[in-house]
């Protein structure tokens, strides 16, 4: 990437991340701002980028198809990597088989400030009507790293499990992506879990 040898390649990659902090804040910087680095430029700053993209989302098909989602745990782990260097808000559904088998890669369904007109139930089960599938995991990611809901979260997540009992899909959780705290706590939050939307047992 730096044109440099193998051993100055080290110390200029090395360098980098500790400018930035860490991969995933330096994943999250733009051309333009790796272009003002000393010694980069603007032609190594976007082969940076491209090989920052391409290790996302190797990482993102390395995640089976057919992954079993058992608990919300499962659903962090497989959305984690696709929202770590999110700084917008972004609403996936987990589409799952009558053995809460995912079906496919998970479905983004729209990027920005969440709320009930951009989260609308018809494009939220649009694809799980069409897929036939049998219960979904909501999920979304709060860029600020605090995964508890928001009054809005709520009221989502109310609305949309409504129109899964209308349109008879299981919705089984609602799980939101956040960043691990300094003392140690979980990067997300189940509402399954924390029992303040009451879901529909599949049994």
């Amino acid at each position: 990437v730096f044109d440099l040898e193998p051993d100055h390649v080290h110390l200029e990659a090395r360098g980098l991340i500790q400018q930035y902090g860490s991969l995933t804040e330096l994943a999250k910087a733009s051309v333009a701002d790796l272009s003002r680095i000393r010694g980069l430029g603007k032609v190594k700053a976007q082969v940076l980028k491209a090989a920052l993209e391409l290790a996302k989302r190797l990482s993102e098909e390395s995640a089976p198809t057919r992954h079993t989602i058992r608990s919300p745990e499962d659903a962090a782990g497989i959305l984690r990597e696709r929202m770590r260097t999110r700084e917008e808000e972004s609403f996936w559904v987990l589409l799952l088989d009558g053995k809460n088998r995912l079906m496919k890669s998970p479905i983004e369904v729209t990027r920005g400030l969440l709320d009930a007109s951009l989260v609308h139930p018809r494009e939220v089960f649009k694809e799980a009507i069409r897929s036939a599938s049998a219960a979904v995991v909501l999920a979304h990611n709060h860029p600020s790293g605090d995964p508890h809901p928001s009054v809005e979260d709520i009221r989502i997540t109310k609305q949309l499990v409504e129109a899964g009992r209308i349109v008879d899909i299981h919705v089984l959780d609602h799980v939101v992506l956040g960043r691990q705290s300094s003392t140690g706590g979980a990067d997300f939050f189940s509402f399954r879990e924390a029992g303040i939307v009451e879901f529909r047992s599949k049994d």
